[in-house]
């Protein structure tokens, strides 16, 4: 039956914000960076990670070796933007 073969991601249908074109074939600094601005991720950096990651696991398999790593590399970078956004915004609160 092919309708049990559909993979969940090719129903998601959003209007978010995208990231600007070519962005993923940058390097790590410049995606962490821009994934965390209030211009591409007007929620903070976190939605920049979801960003990522949907990105990452959407390509799968289509990935090379290398891709997979620098985007990683831009994942960790923008992790610790998480961190520190996240940090901040405990500090606000206390």
């Amino acid at each position: 039956m092919a309708t049990s073969q559909k993979k969940w991601v090719r129903e998601v249908k959003t209007d978010s914000t995208h990231p600007p074109e070519g962005l993923f074939k940058k390097n790590p600094e410049t995606i962490a960076r821009s994934l965390a601005s209030k211009k591409v991720s007007p929620k903070g950096p976190g939605s920049g990670m979801r960003m990522l990651t949907y990105f990452i696991n959407r390509a799968g398999k289509g990935l090379s070796a290398t891709d997979k790593a620098r985007l990683e590399k831009a994942k960790e970078l923008l992790s610790e933007r998480v961190k520190k956004a996240r940090a901040k915004e405990h500090k606000r609160a206390a």
